[in-house]
């Protein structure tokens, strides 16, 4: 575990003297703390986490870092000049220590924290499916290792430094997702965990408006193939033309996967069975397995080959591979509920790009009855919006009986659904979830409906979920 004294000698070279305490946990939220924490105040355009040092200590955090001069107020060690006295004992806490910049010292005792450790670290990127490969992926280590992942989405450079100093020296695995929105980030998530093995998922449009090109993208995804070891593993997507050559990108082996039979790992007889999962060959070398595996829609399949390529390369058998895929059954993402009226809402409310939304159309066109599909805008594609809202489009009118988009790049794919063939009648726009949640409400959702809602976040598509099962 973490100690007082390692963070001292991360920040300024040498271990101060003396008895040491324990750190249990970084946290960057005074709300978070908990006792022996270490608070990082980190400043921002509209909370300042020095204001908040006090209520920090006050729930037990033993230190904060901090990088304004709150000296008058906690008591504070000023290692701005990047040294300690030699005879400096580990002070009592609660204290300050004094730094240029709390958020690169944070990353710095974070890169410290990981190279003390003898722990083999995974790390994934990609514009869609990261979290739920990387829960899969934790999964199927966990048969055999001690496992650490990062929660929820703490995937950047403020996420990854605080599960890196999670860490203990009993982990053996660490399962890292590394998010991405302009080059060079990545780079500098790969600098602090050290990856041995990458797992790159696909390359698709989302964050193309501050990337700039899917071609960007491509390169920014690539940093972690580029950052591993001669003797670690690059995990790549064949089936995917933007990943495949990233192969020629890395000095690691290469492993790939996809539904081509020229992929290392592939799988075929790909049969989706609504929400009772997907059925799926899968060949490896001279070996064939059928599986049978709880996660729904036909593109999970891709998530399953991920997870069992991690396995097979850090040694785990069949047997041990099989069982953590049997778990994984959390989507994360996607929430199928049943309402009392038994109508089946698909909830993927969480955020919505091109990929991701076909993704779900797919699993509707699996299921059986009158399909509803309530769409909203896709944000942040950059110069792929219209086409990127045009293909969903597309694809809603080939699947769904009935369409309904929230927003004015839902217009887009009502639009291009309507060219497409679907009628009409069977479309409706609106421009806020506010307007079309009195609509959807007045409809008598039964046991024949099955209902996908998806949309960026920003949206809040969410309470379009709720409010249809309050009616229900």
């Amino acid at each position: 575990m973490l100690e007082i004294a390692d963070v001292l000698e991360a920040l300024v070279g040498h271990r101060p003297v003396g008895r040491s305490l324990a750190i249990s946990e970084a946290a960057v939220d005074s709300r978070k703390v908990i006792p022996a924490s270490m608070f990082i105040a980190l400043p921002g355009e509209r909370v300042d986490g020095h204001d908040y040092i006090a209520q920090a200590f006050e729930r037990g955090a033993h230190l904060a870092l901090v990088q304004k001069d709150v000296s008058e107020r906690f008591p504070t060690l000023d290692l701005r000049s990047g040294s300690l006295p030699a005879d400096q004992a580990v002070p009592q806490p609660p204290f300050c220590l004094l730094v240029e910049d709390t958020l690169a010292a944070l990353q710095h005792i974070a890169g410290f924290w990981r190279n003390q450790l003898d722990v083999r670290v995974i790390g994934i990127t990609g514009s869609v499916g990261k979290s739920t490969t990387k829960e899969l992926i934790a999964e199927v280590l966990c048969q055999r290792y001690h496992t650490l992942k990062n929660a929820g989405n703490l995937n950047n450079e403020i996420g990854l430094p605080l599960t890196l100093l999670q860490l203990g020296s009993g982990h053996e695995r660490a399962v890292l997702e590394m998010g991405f929105y302009v080059p060079g980030e990545i780079s500098l998530l790969c600098r602090l965990a050290r990856p041995d093995i990458g797992v790159i998922t696909n390359v698709g449009m989302v964050h193309a408006e501050r990337a700039g090109s899917q071609e960007v993208i491509a390169q920014g995804k690539a940093e972690l193939v580029e950052a591993l070891p001669a003797d670690g593993w690059a995990i790549l997507n064949y089936d995917d033309p933007w990943v495949r050559p990233m192969a020629k990108k890395t000095q690691a082996r290469v492993l790939t996967y996809g539904l081509d039979p020229a992929a290392d790992l592939w799988a075929d007889r790909i049969q989706g069975q609504g929400l009772e999962g997907i059925r799926l060959r899968l060949h490896y070398l001279n070996e064939v397995l059928h599986l049978r595996v709880p996660l729904i829609g036909r593109h999970s399949v891709h998530t399953v080959l991920r997870a069992a390529a991690v396995g097979l390369i850090e040694g785990l058998n069949w047997y041990q591979i099989i069982s953590g895929l049997q778990h994984g059954h959390n989507q994360l993402r996607m929430v199928a509920v049943t309402t009392p009226s038994g109508a089946i809402i698909l909830d993927d409310t969480y955020n919505a790009s091109p990929e991701s939304t076909l993704a779900a159309l797919n699993l509707l066109a699996e299921m059986q009855g009158h399909k509803v599909a309530v769409l909203g805008d896709m944000l942040e594609l950059g110069r792929y919006e219209r086409p990127g809202h045009e293909m969903v489009g597309i694809r809603a009118a080939e699947i769904a009986s009935e369409l309904i988009t929230i927003g004015a790049l839902g217009r887009i794919i009502a639009s291009s659904a309507r060219r497409a063939g679907l009628p009409a009648s069977a479309i409706s726009s609106f421009d806020t979830v506010a307007e079309a949640i009195p609509s959807l409400q007045s409809r008598a959702f039964g046991n024949e409906n099955v209902i996908l809602i998806k949309g960026s976040h920003a949206l809040h598509m969410e309470k379009i979920v709720s409010a249809l099962e309050e009616e229900s």
